[in-house]
């Protein structure tokens, strides 16, 4: 079992920008495939960004360019830089992990973006 707590949400004006974090309660982030999704009142969670643990990368349309995914093996943190912040990011956060059947979720962050 694994426990991922999302941090770093917040108020932020447009063009502004924030940085999420993710901790593990052990250490997955170097192989287990890592992610973050958003989500908005009466939508689908929506794919953010991907991080494998063979290092590649997959980001939405929508926020390539602006927001960066990494993860720090050591600290059991993945991080979440997010940039040039508009309206239309807010949502709520989730991290999430994944390896073969496991799939594990964190309890969310509040992102808003004022405008």
């Amino acid at each position: 079992q694994v426990q991922l707590v999302e941090s770093g949400g917040g108020l932020v004006q447009r063009g502004g920008s924030l940085r999420l974090s993710c901790r593990a309660s052990r250490s997955v982030f170097g192989i287990y495939a890592v992610g973050w999704y958003r989500q908005t009142p009466g939508k689908q969670r929506e794919l953010v960004a991907i991080l494998t643990s063979s290092a590649d990368i997959t980001y939405a349309a929508s926020v390539q360019g602006r927001f960066t995914i990494s993860r720090d093996n050591a600290r059991n943190t993945m991080y979440l830089q997010m940039s040039s912040l508009t309206p239309e990011d807010t949502a709520v956060y989730y991290c999430n992990a994944r390896r073969y059947e496991a799939d594990y979720w964190g309890q969310g962050t509040q992102v808003t973006v004022s405008s």
